[in-house]
């Protein structure tokens, strides 16, 4: 066998082995976090029960402190689950057990399901262990699935663990997000994923005549166009910026397409029209 070579240059060619399984759990918390992970792709380590005393984990690769773990796609494991007890709740835990021998230091992963303790009332948790495989751990429990028992049957199974979306997904969730961000000379339009849309509008307007209206004037200003035509909208704030020459007072409710209508009140005329500078902040819905 070559001889093993020490270098902290993973990504070259040293003349013979030279990765460790340190170096790459190491690089593979830089790039993916340190943290655990099932990494986006199969069927996720998704969850299927068979029985009252039997769940099948699907395929997955799992990222467990910076040690991939990859399940092919045709695998899975069935775990089995002890009985439940009448009248009693109980919780139990799937984990991913990481394991590394002290002796000959050879690391291993398996399904286990860590028994919580029957309970009359509200089920609790039972203790996952957590280790830092960073730091020499030799016991590490990534939890993936609380399995509750009501009586003797299963009756939830809950997920506990995060899917990390690999660069692709990521890089579409982004051009998405940019698609939905209009930015023009007067202002930002952003649309949310989830249907809610909003308007920031900055824009100069001149008012109508000011009219004398008891010991005040006041006077209309326009309504602003929005950046976009809003489906619904929930609410629209409308306020006009004067240096104190003018203060608001809203008219009706807008459109769909333009914001409400003001008025400007002064103390005094200002011996005609005046230009405002309205800003808007509408909130409503896009799709």
């Amino acid at each position: 066998m070559a001889e093993f070579i020490t270098t902290t240059l993973m990504d070259s060619y040293a003349g013979g082995p030279h990765i460790t399984e340190t170096q790459i759990g190491l690089a593979n918390q830089a790039t993916f976090g340190a943290d655990d992970y099932v990494l986006e792709g199969g069927r996720e380590s998704e969850a299927q029960v068979l029985t009252n005393n039997s769940i099948r984990i699907f395929d997955a690769v799992y990222c467990i402190q910076g040690r991939r773990d990859v399940i092919p796609a045709s695998g899975y494991t069935d775990v089995t689950i002890a009985n439940g007890t009448q009248g009693m709740n109980r919780n139990d835990i799937i984990v991913r057990r990481y394991k590394k021998n002290e002796s000959s230091e050879i690391e291993s992963t398996e399904y286990a399901v860590i028994k919580g303790t029957p309970n009359a009332g509200a089920a609790v948790d039972p203790e996952v262990t957590t280790g830092d495989i960073r730091s020499g751990a030799t016991l590490h429990e990534m939890a993936l699935y609380r399995v509750k028992i009501t009586g003797l049957n299963i009756t939830a199974v809950e997920p506990m663990f995060n899917i990390l979306k690999n660069m692709a997904s990521l890089q579409k969730e982004v051009a998405e997000l940019n698609s939905k961000i209009i930015t023009t000379d007067r202002g930002t339009c952003i649309k949310h994923a989830n249907g809610v849309m909003e308007q920031f509008i900055k824009a100069k307007v001149l008012t109508k005549t000011f009219s004398a209206w008891g010991s005040c004037y006041y006077a209309s200003a326009p309504a602003v166009d929005y950046i976009e035509p809003f489906k619904t909208v929930v609410d629209a704030d409308v306020r006009i910026e004067a240096d104190g020459q003018a203060w608001t007072m809203g008219v009706d409710n807008g459109t769909l397409k333009q914001s409400p209508s003001v008025y400007a009140i002064r103390p005094n005329s200002p011996g005609g029209q005046l230009l405002v500078t309205v800003r808007v902040h509408a909130i409503g819905t896009w799709k």
